[in-house]
């Protein structure tokens, strides 16, 4: 087996673990998989965290209090390596389990609730020293009835792994098509950048490298889009309304491709640096002002095209960043509602 094989047999112990998530097993394998310095980095408002103790308490093990069953379902699973020479691994998916208790203040439901996450995990010397992540904290609050910000001008919906699936890519690697798919994303995105400081969206030649029926998968908050025309229509003419620059600083920024069979994936911390200069994007004013985004993306190739994109942003971060605290919004509108653990019936 090869190196990026044998990187996806590690991040699978940690897989493992999770899949019936409990304090022990969990605390096990992310001692055993990350090294103990290793940088995490983590979406809005987790922040940035070092080694696998204090990911486990400031992230997973709230989470566990707040679903007591909680499991993890990946439907991806991809790694390659970088131009820069690094070995990452991409996964996709989402937490599932049920919502009994508060969480980041969001209130439990007492029901089955799921939140997508991208993770991305850079490996040296058999151990992960960084970490990458985004938790799509918004679709929670949109299940809990408790998101306080605008509704999302996408489909909202529970986020499907690929149609294909067959997103957790087998070995062994085949080098030649990973690079395929790789060129083919970073060729499409150097033509979108090109709208529209280099001419109208014909500039940015859409039916060139994109299947006509594709999903784009957009974070909660901005939602699901289908075909050139939703896209345009429900993301990219708002987005591109706002903030007009996009792209005109990206010598600022590092990225990180990588493919592997007929995926691709990018990785950035961040890897987005705009200013919002009109209004229009997300209910948010024109507030003039340069910021930065996290996107952790994943795109499947089907014939020569890309067929489905899955998008996180790190929405909250960007609110932030503007001076809007969404979780102060949330315990505004939510302050008459019971915000105590539900206690249902049985055990878990």
């Amino acid at each position: 087996m090869d190196q990026l094989g044998l990187n996806k047999e590690l991040i699978a112990i940690l897989r493992s673990a999770m899949r019936d998530f409990a304090q022990a097993p969990v605390r096990r394998a992310l001692e055993q998989v990350f090294a103990a310095d290793a940088t995490v980095h983590l979406a809005h408002p987790l922040g940035d965290l070092s080694g696998p103790a204090a990911l486990y308490e400031h992230a997973y093990a709230p989470l566990l209090a707040a679903f007591p069953d909680l499991e993890r379902r990946d439907w991806i699973v991809m790694a390659g390596e970088t131009g820069q020479g690094d070995h990452w691994v991409g996964c996709g998916g989402h937490y599932v389990g049920t919502f009994c208790a508060p969480w980041l203040d969001i209130p439990p439901t007492g029901h089955v609730a799921h939140m997508r996450f991208h993770e991305f995990y850079r490996i040296e010397a058999g151990r992960v020293v960084e970490m990458q992540a985004i938790w799509d904290i918004p679709e929670l609050m949109m299940q809990a009835r408790a998101w306080p910000m605008v509704p999302s001008l996408g489909r909202e919906m529970m986020v499907p792994g690929p149609a294909t699936q067959d997103g957790l890519v087998p070995g062994p690697r085949d080098a030649a098509r990973a690079d395929m798919s790789c060129r083919h994303i970073v060729d499409m995105l150097a033509h979108l950048v090109r709208h529209p400081a280099q001419g109208g969206p014909q500039v940015m030649q859409m039916e060139r490298f994109w299947h006509p029926r594709f999903n784009w998968y957009g974070p909660a908050g901005i939602g699901t889009a289908r075909g050139i025309a939703g896209f345009r229509n429900w993301h990219q003419i708002p987005f591109l309304s706002a903030m007009p620059d996009r792209g005109a600083h990206d010598a600022d920024l590092v990225f990180h491709f990588f493919g592997d069979g007929d995926y691709a994936a990018v990785t950035g911390w961040p890897n987005m640096q705009q200013t919002i200069s009109a209004g229009g994007w997300l209910g948010i004013a024109p507030a003039g002002r340069e910021i930065t985004l996290r996107s952790l993306d994943f795109w499947r190739l089907e014939d020569g095209l890309i067929r489905e994109n899955w998008v996180l942003v790190d929405l909250l971060d960007i609110y932030a960043q503007l001076g809007v605290d969404v979780f102060a919004r949330l315990r505004e509108f939510n302050k008459a509602r019971t915000l105590g653990p539900i206690t249902l019936p049985g055990e878990y």
